[in-house]
C-alpha cells in the first residue's frame, strides 16, 4: 500500500509540473510602467514546451518555454496607457493598468532609501506634510525591492508597483519621488521608479562578483577591508539588482558614498567599475547614470567627494549633483531632499532627453598663475558664474600642507584667487575642502560648484 501511495504521489508531481501555470517575473504586475521606445522584454516561468502568448495594446507575441523559462520581446511602444496585458499558457493572467513611459532605477544607501514620511529617530523631511498632500499623480509609480541578500544571483523578486497618491507616497524614496515628480512635469509621460537601496551599504555590495573578481585593484583593495565587509560584498547585487535584469530602463540615479568614506582612493576604481558592470548587465549601452555627491557632514571627509568628482570626469554619460548648499553638519541624513531630486531631474533632461540646459554646477577644469594670483576656469557655467563680492571657501598654499584662507572674485567664467599674506607664488588652491564647508560659488543657474583641489 505504501508503494502504491508513493507511486501515485510521484505521478501527481509529474502531472502538475507538466501543466505548470505560466507565471510572469515579479516585476510584471498591476500598475507597472514599461520603458517606451525600446524592445520591451517580458519573461517568467512555465512548464517546458508550454506555448506562451503575451498581448498588449494590439501586439501579440508567442514563444515556447524551455527549461521552465520563457521570454518574449515586445516591439517599441510610445508613451501611453493604461493598458491590459494578458499572458496566456495553460492558464491566463491579466495585468491591469499598465503604463508605457520612462523607467529609472534608483539605488544607493540611506539617503536614497529614506522615505518621504516620518522615520523613527530621524528628523522629518522638509515640508513633507505639504508634499504628501499634493502627491497624487497617476503617472508616477514606484516599485520597492525588498531588502535581501543572497550568496548567489537570484532570478525573481516579490514586490508590487504602487501608484503615487497621498497614502503610498509616504513610503516612497523621497529623493526618487522628487526626481520622478519633477521629470514627469517636464516630459508629461508616465514615470516608473524601480527603487532598490539599503541604508549603510558600501558600493562593493552593489557590484557583481564577476566584475569584482575581474579587477585586481578591487580584489586587493577589498582584501584590506574588515572581515564582515569581505564576507558579503556581492550579496545585495545578487538579491536586489541581478533579478531586475533585463527589465527595460532609461537610466539610473544613485545616492551613496558615505559608507566608503574610509576607502576614498579605492572608490575611484570601485564606483566606475560598478557603473560599467550595470551597463554591461542591462545591454542597453552607456545609459545615463546620475549620482549625488555626498552632502556636508561633520564626519564626512572631502576625499570621498573628490573621488566622486573623479568618477564623473572618467565615466561617460554621467552627471553629478552637488549638495554643498543642502546638507547638515550635524545630520548625515539631511532633510532637504527636494533640491537633490530636482537636480537629478536636470541631469536626466540633459543626458537622457537631449535638452540644452545647465544640468550641473561648475566643475573646475583649468588653472594658471598670474603673478601671485591664480586663475581658475570652470565647465558647466554656460552663462557664467554668479558674481559675489565675498566668495567663501577658497584656500591657497605656497607648498606643503599649509593652506591659508584666500580672497576670490568672479571674472566671467573664471575665478581669481589670491592671498595678501603670501609673498611667494602659490602652488595649489582648494575650494570647499573640509568635512562641512561654508561655500558660495554657483553658476548663474544657481547650481553649486563641486569642491576641488588643484596644483599648478
Amino acid at each position: 500500500m505504501n508503494k502504491i501511495l508513493a507511486i501515485s504521489f510521484l505521478l501527481s508531481l509529474c502531472a502538475s509540473s507538466a501543466t505548470a501555470d505560466v507565471k510572469p517575473h515579479g516585476m510584471f504586475n498591476d500598475h507597472a510602467v514599461l520603458q517606451r521606445g525600446i524592445n520591451i522584454p517580458v519573461w517568467g516561468t512555465a512548464a517546458a514546451g508550454e506555448k506562451i502568448t503575451v498581448s498588449i495594446h494590439g501586439q501579440t507575441v508567442s514563444t515556447v518555454a524551455q527549461n521552465g523559462k520563457w521570454e518574449i520581446s515586445l516591439q517599441p511602444m510610445n508613451a501611453g496607457g493604461p493598458y491590459a496585458m494578458t499572458i496566456q499558457g495553460n492558464n491566463t493572467i491579466t495585468l491591469n493598468d499598465i503604463m508605457i513611459g520612462e523607467v529609472w532605477l534608483a539605488s544607493g544607501q540611506s539617503n536614497m532609501e529614506r522615505q518621504l514620511g516620518p522615520r523613527r529617530g530621524q528628523q522629518p523631511l522638509t515640508n513633507w506634510l505639504e508634499e504628501k498632500k499634493n502627491a497624487a499623480n497617476n503617472n508616477i509609480r514606484m516599485i520597492t525591492i525588498p531588502l535581501k541578500t543572497n550568496s548567489n544571483p537570484q532570478t525573481d523578486i516579490k514586490a508590487d508597483w504602487k501608484v503615487c497618491d497621498t497614502a503610498s507616497v509616504v513610503e516612497f524614496s523621497a529623493v526618487a519621488y522628487f526626481f520622478a515628480r519633477d521629470l514627469q512635469a517636464q516630459l508629461n509621460v508616465p514615470i516608473g521608479i524601480i527603487h532598490s537601496s539599503w541604508g549603510g551599504t558600501p558600493a562593493e555590495k552593489w557590484i557583481s562578483k564577476e566584475a569584482m573578481m575581474a579587477n585586481d585593484t578591487l580584489v586587493q583593495g577589498l582584501m584590506k577591508a574588515d572581515e564582515k565587509r569581505k564576507a558579503g560584498y556581492s550579496g545585495l547585487y545578487n538579491a536586489m539588482i541581478a533579478p531586475l535584469v533585463p527589465y527595460g530602463i532609461k537610466g539610473a540615479i544613485w545616492y551613496q558614498g558615505e559608507s566608503n568614506r574610509n576607502e576614498s582612493t579605492l572608490y575611484q576604481t570601485l564606483f566606475p567599475a560598478m557603473i560599467t558592470d550595470w551597463r554591461s548587465q542591462w545591454k542597453l549601452g552607456d545609459f545615463p547614470f546620475l549620482f549625488v555627491q555626498v552632502a556636508p557632514y561633520k564626519d564626512m571627509t572631502p576625499d570621498i567627494r573628490e573621488s566622486q568628482l573623479i568618477s564623473y570626469q572618467r565615466v561617460p554619460n554621467t552627471a553629478m549633483v552637488v549638495t554643498t548648499d543642502c546638507g547638515d553638519c550635524n545630520d548625515i541624513h539631511p532633510v532637504n531632499k527636494q533640491p537633490v531630486g530636482y537636480r537629478l531631474s536636470l541631469g536626466a533632461r540633459a543626458l537622457a532627453y537631449g535638452e540644452q540646459i545647465a544640468y550641473m554646477g561648475p566643475v573646475q577644469t583649468s588653472v594658471k598663475r598670474s603673478g601671485n594670483k591664480v586663475v581658475l576656469g570652470f565647465d558647466h557655467a554656460p552663462k557664467g558664474l554668479q558674481k559675489n563680492n565675498a566668495l567663501k571657501g577658497f584656500e591657497i598654499s605656497v607648498g606643503g600642507d599649509l593652506f591659508v584662507p584666500a580672497k576670490a572674485k568672479v571674472k566671467g567664467k573664471t575665478v581669481v584667487v589670491w592671498s595678501e599674506e603670501l609673498k611667494e607664488a602659490p602652488v595649489s588652491v582648494r575650494y570647499g575642502w573640509s568635512n562641512c564647508m561654508d561655500v558660495n560659488l554657483f553658476n548663474k543657474e544657481s547650481l553649486p560648484a563641486s569642491p576641488f583641489r588643484v596644483k599648478l
